[in-house]
């Protein structure tokens, strides 16, 4: 009698346990635009692998270079649904991990996160980014050097500095492939922070200017002897 009993408490217990759960078809988006591109999109499969069906509330996106679109409001139990993303390449590099947060009606769901992963190919290498001195170092010359990367040559045209009391000068190590840029303050009794700025002969817009930096700061006092 008290198994009969446990039974029929747990036979109604059951419909309680009923969720919803949206979900990928994949672990995550790739995403691998070409060099030229200012913006790339691409659509996911994903589908309610929960017992209910999940209303999407709101989506929202980390990075505002990321949006995101799904094809309807509430999916049935096993439905599928698609969704459509936009990124703006911009002047990102390399592997960029970015998520969408979409918001549903489902408390063990609350917040569904879609991941994505973009590949964005280094066309330009500057290293170091930035030069930087100590106030009252030496006002040595300190170098860096820029590499074109991508798959044709670049020229380095010419390059201009922000600030006036910095000499600078570039040569050509490899022809539209590396070049070597060197930098001197001419003191380093003050504050400092400027930039090179990089004119190229690419013909994508957004490579034909670069920047490199150069400091002159303070010696933090975990640094100093």
């Amino acid at each position: 009698m008290k198994a009969f009993l446990w039974l029929g408490c747990f036979a109604a217990f059951l419909p309680n346990l009923a969720v919803a759960e949206l979900a990928l078809e994949i672990p995550l988006i790739e995403l691998k635009p070409k060099p030229e591109d200012e913006s790339i999109t691409t659509t996911f499969v994903f589908h309610n692998k929960g017992s209910k069906p999940v209303k999407v509330l709101n989506i929202e996106s980390a990075c505002s270079c990321l949006s995101a679109s799904l094809d309807k409001a509430v999916y049935a139990p096993g439905e599928m649904g698609t969704g459509k993303a936009e990124f703006k390449v911009s002047s990102f590099v390399g592997r960029q991990e970015k998520s969408v947060h979409v918001q549903t009606d489902d408390p063990e769901q609350a917040e569904w996160v879609i991941p994505f992963v973009l590949e964005v190919p280094e066309v330009i290498k500057i290293e170091p980014k930035t030069l930087q001195w100590w106030l009252g170092d030496e006002a040595a010359k300190k170098t860096t050097r820029v590499t074109m990367t991508g798959s044709g040559p670049m020229k380095i045209k010419n390059i201009t500095s922000t600030r006036e009391n910095v000499e600078f000068e570039w040569k050509e190590i490899e022809p539209g492939r590396v070049y070597e840029v060197s930098v001197k303050p001419k003191t380093t009794a003050e504050v400092m922070l400027g930039a090179l700025r990089i004119e190229t002969d690419s013909t994508i817009p957004k490579y034909q200017r670069q920047m490199a930096f150069f400091s002159v700061y303070r010696k933090p006092s975990s640094q100093q002897p």
